[in-house]
């Protein structure tokens, strides 16, 4: 075995263990599993960030992603499975997955939610083979733990985007660049 081959596989054993040990969910949730999780993610969010109430009522939809989790040493990848909600209805279900290069390391877990705001978000995310988050989402910051700061800039914004009950010791939390594809659970 050379270096290098060894170097991949302790990289790939990392990686593999990290995921799987994660619990969110990699090998094979049913709908009513992540609809359980969906659930408790909102009431979570609803119950430490009340201003997110008037921000779901206000949307066209929500995609929740209840347990996303993030790994990297050198490269990393980042994966979840969620719902989309258009009320109180679930009508799809979503993987959220992404993968970087770079200066890091660590491992954490967070969940978030995207609210689309506009019907034409909502309507271009669902037709889309493979929604990518990029630049035209606006992210609602925690300030304080207690309050959820959504300026009017974002409030106008298509797409809100919050992050939050993040865990594990990897600094920063991104959707920008994760792509989302729809499941059947």
């Amino acid at each position: 075995m050379t270096l290098l081959s060894r170097r991949s596989f302790a990289l790939s054993a990392l990686a593999t263990t990290t995921l799987s040990a994660c619990g969110n969910g990699i090998g094979g949730n049913g709908a009513a599993e992540i609809d359980a999780r969906v659930d408790s993610t909102l009431s979570f969010m609803y119950n430490n960030f009340p201003g997110t109430r008037d921000l779901s009522t206000k949307a066209s939809g929500m995609l929740v992603m209840p347990v996303v989790t993030e790994a990297g040493l050198g490269l990393g990848a980042s994966f979840g499975r969620g719902a989309l909600k258009v009320g109180p209805t679930t009508v799809d279900y979503y993987s959220a997955t992404a993968g970087s290069a770079g200066l890091q390391i660590g491992a954490q877990q967070y969940s978030t939610v995207l609210f689309f705001m506009t019907q034409d978000a909502l309507m271009d995310f669902r037709r889309a083979n493979g929604w990518a988050a990029g630049a035209d989402i606006e992210y609602a910051l925690n300030d304080t733990g207690e309050t959820l700061r959504a300026e009017t800039t974002t409030s106008l914004a298509p797409v809100i985007a919050v992050v939050f009950a993040q865990a594990g010791f990897r600094a920063g939390a991104t959707i920008e660049g994760t792509k989302y594809t729809r499941i059947i659970p």
